[in-house]
């Protein structure tokens, strides 16, 4: 059953998703978005990563509190900088980390962490995956920022993914 369909959910949501977007209930509508729903994760099962392990369910819930809390204050402080942009301009640069995360479902939380906080964005991971390019808004000391960098979030996610 788990091969005819591999993501029940999932076709369930298509289903409903096309018959929203296409506004009509008809029958040909309901034929059709069932085709779709049904075929569209059997062919996509082999793209679909394996499912994650997660370990140490109380470093999640602390990575989510430090990241809501980085959320806010970066929010404040990228707000800040730009409306004082005329006084003092903000030091922006591209900060090269290595990683030691090897996880690739650690990496793409990583990623989502980076791009979501004001201030950061994932630029490049290097093919090998050991380093990343990340441009920062604001950088006054990149030793300073690796080092919270890999603590305050690459740290939590080893422990979780890995």
């Amino acid at each position: 059953m788990k091969r005819l369909f591999p993501a029940p959910l999932l076709c369930v949501l298509l289903l409903l998703l096309w018959l929203l977007l296409n506004q009509s209930l008809s029958l040909g509508q309901w034929l059709l978005g069932a085709f779709f729903a049904f075929l569209a994760p059997l062919l996509m099962a082999p793209l679909r990563p394996s499912y994650p392990h997660l370990r140490r369910p109380w470093t999640i819930v602390k990575l989510l509190a430090r990241v809501g809390f980085d959320l806010v204050l970066s929010n404040l402080q990228v707000g800040w900088q730009v409306w004082n942009l005329k006084r003092k301009p903000p030091r922006s640069a591209f900060v090269k980390i290595p990683l030691e995360l090897r996880d690739p479902t650690g990496l793409a939380a990583l990623s989502v962490v980076t791009t979501v906080i004001p201030g950061t964005v994932w630029s490049e991971l290097a093919l090998d995956r050991r380093v990343l390019l990340m441009h920062v808004f604001d950088l006054n000391d990149e030793a300073r920022f690796i080092a919270h960098f890999k603590h305050t979030y690459e740290r939590p996610l080893m422990e979780i993914f890995q």
